[in-house]
């Protein structure tokens, strides 16, 4: 996904998912969410006024880490698949949805690290969900495929550099993990200097046939 002015066009490996003329029309996000599996913070970025105070975003984050813990999300997923004809292929990725509080939630668990993405009830499920891994990819590549919670707050500024890259002001810049990875490599002082394009590609090369291996099970 790509915005160029005010034109928000979508699309996934050429396939186009949709295009608005205004700016304002483009999906929105609410907030981006990297908690623990006790529900505590990692890293969060908050786009709207909708929890005021530093004590709702809190209430928010513990709130909605319990109820997602409940739905067991590793055991239920919701698979999404997109089809490419164009160039025969098939890409798809999973992740669970649910309404909590009058807002989309899309989440994943991977090991130790709880990752959401919240929207409004409007909002496309699809193009929330595709925010969502295009985070977690991010966060495997720049994290060398060690996701976990230690790891992460190790390289916190590369993980709050990767939020800037996908999401500003709530409007949706990046979902493609490599594109995000490449730029948090570059304005990186140190820690992924040494993050090469061909790194990333092989690491996200990797991700996708673990992925493809998991959904033939």
């Amino acid at each position: 996904m790509h915005i160029h002015g005010k034109v928000c066009l979508w699309e996934w490996e050429g396939v186009p998912l949709g295009a608005t003329t205004e700016l304002e029309a483009c999906p929105s996000i609410k907030n981006i969410l990297l908690l623990d599996s006790d529900g505590k913070r990692v890293a969060v970025k908050y786009y709207t006024d909708d929890w005021p105070t530093l004590a709702a975003k809190l209430a928010y984050e513990k709130s909605v880490s319990t109820k997602t813990l409940k739905t067991n999300a590793r055991s239920e997923e919701e698979l999404w698949t997109l089809f490419s004809a164009a160039n025969e292929l098939v890409l798809s990725f999973t992740a669970e949805i649910t309404m909590f509080d009058s807002y989309i939630v899309v989440y994943k668990f991977v090991q130790d690290l709880h990752f959401f993405v919240t929207a409004g009830v409007d909002e496309n499920e699809l193009i929330i969900a595709t925010v969502l891994q295009g985070f977690v990819d991010a966060v495997e590549l720049l994290l060398r495929n060690e996701v976990d919670k230690r790891t992460a707050l190790e390289n916190l500024d590369l993980i709050l550099l990767c939020l800037d890259e996908i999401v500003d002001g709530g409007i949706i810049l990046e979902t493609d993990a490599s594109v995000i990875a490449g730029k948090v490599a570059t304005h990186s002082l140190e820690g992924v200097g040494s993050l090469s394009e061909q790194t990333i590609s092989q690491a996200l090369a990797t991700a996708r046939e673990h992925l493809a291996r998991s959904l033939l099970r």
